[in-house]
């Protein structure tokens, strides 16, 4: 299945049931977010990386107009609905400021399996504690998809956008297991660093070596 939507390209991912809250100042997007509000239309967030247009996006429901200001301006609740792949952009739309494109929705295999989702969660919650940050889930546990937790994950731009690509929910617990594994013991390194660290200059208790 093919579309037309109106496009708001951005330098970030957005997952599907994720919300997203925005602040909207340029016209081409003030005028974008009127028209889809108004008419109940949801619009298109392609993945901008390194000031490019990327083929994978999010198409987005417009939950709510939060404020608009004097100058035209809008703060606005979002959420993810699926992910599609671009087929063509469209720059010039007549009589509109902001660009369109064609895109297509890709299918989604929404099983994964329960207990690699455990032992991402487990993984995940034993990087927040090495970093010392609170990000609670918004679900119970039993609840979580990969996409849920994915931002939860400490993952780049770019590799949250290969995430984004992934049609399967099993592929995509296995991207954060393997990511998971590779990041840990990196930071739980910086952590034991960061602890010599601070010992240097105070006095050390340290048993001396037994020469026999």
């Amino acid at each position: 299945m093919t579309n037309f939507v109106p496009i708001f390209p951005l330098s970030i991912v957005v997952y599907p049931g994720e919300d997203l809250n925005l602040h909207i100042f340029e016209p081409k997007y003030k005028q974008l977010i009127t028209e889809c509000f108004s008419q109940k239309k949801p619009f298109g967030m392609p993945v901008v990386i390194n000031n490019k247009v990327n083929e994978f996006g999010t198409l987005l429901d417009i939950v709510e107009i939060s404020k608009t200001y004097d100058t035209g301006e809008m703060d606005i609740k979002t959420k993810g609905q699926k992910v599609f792949r671009v087929l063509e952009i469209i720059n010039e739309v007549p009589d509109k400021l902001y660009s369109g494109a064609i895109v297509s929705y890709l299918s989604n295999n929404e099983h994964g399996r329960k207990a690699l989702m455990t032992k991402v969660i487990a993984a995940i919650k034993e990087l927040h504690k090495l970093l010392k940050v609170n990000k609670p889930f918004h679900k119970t546990e039993d609840e979580l998809s990969s996409y849920d937790v994915a931002h939860h994950a400490g993952l780049t731009l770019k590799e949250e956008y290969e995430f984004l690509s992934l049609t399967d929910e099993l592929h995509r617990q296995e991207y954060l297991k393997r990511h998971l594994a590779k990041v840990i013991p990196v930071v739980a390194e910086m952590e034991t660093l960061k602890e010599k660290i601070k010992m240097n200059g105070h006095f050390k208790n340290i048993s001396g070596f037994n020469i026999q």
